[in-house]
């Protein structure tokens, strides 16, 4: 893995400002595993790169919904919450049919390698602040070699 960028998330400002950063780093059709624990901020993070791709409805965490898409200019943003799926395997057919359109996807508390997601963002509460990483999973590979 490679670390792309690290940043100190201060303020909701902060967060707004790291999607806008990220999503550069990210091509389209882009799978994106979400990383921290419950309330770090991973859907309000959503709520931003969504809203930096020009969504301008509500977002809300899929934890009892599973997937939520949402329409963009550059195509369907996908977020899913493989929270309280005690096999998230089940769940992979329907985001894999969802994933075809995707301009991004975007999966919390899924496994990065079973997902085989291209990038991790983490998200590390640290006491008044949180630090954010993006990861390349498998940098220097290419898509279809």
């Amino acid at each position: 893995m490679r670390l792309v960028l690290a940043r100190t998330l201060k303020s909701l400002e902060d967060t707004r400002s790291l999607a806008r950063e990220v999503l550069p780093f990210l091509p389209r059709g882009a799978v994106v595993a979400l990383e921290g624990p419950l309330g770090a901020g991973k859907t309000t993070l959503v709520r931003f790169l969504a809203e930096a791709l020009g969504f301008r409805g509500r977002v809300t965490s899929p934890t009892y919904t599973l997937i939520h898409t949402y329409p963009t200019a550059e195509g369907p943003l996908v977020h899913a919450d493989l929270y309280r799926l005690p096999d998230p395997g089940e769940l992979l057919p329907q985001l894999l049919a969802a994933l075809e359109e995707a301009r991004l996807t975007l999966v919390e508390w899924g496994d990065p390698k079973a997902l085989e997601a291209g990038f991790l963002l983490r998200l590390i509460p640290q006491g008044e602040t949180r630090r954010a990483e993006l990861w390349e999973v498998h940098p220097g590979q290419q898509e279809g070699v």
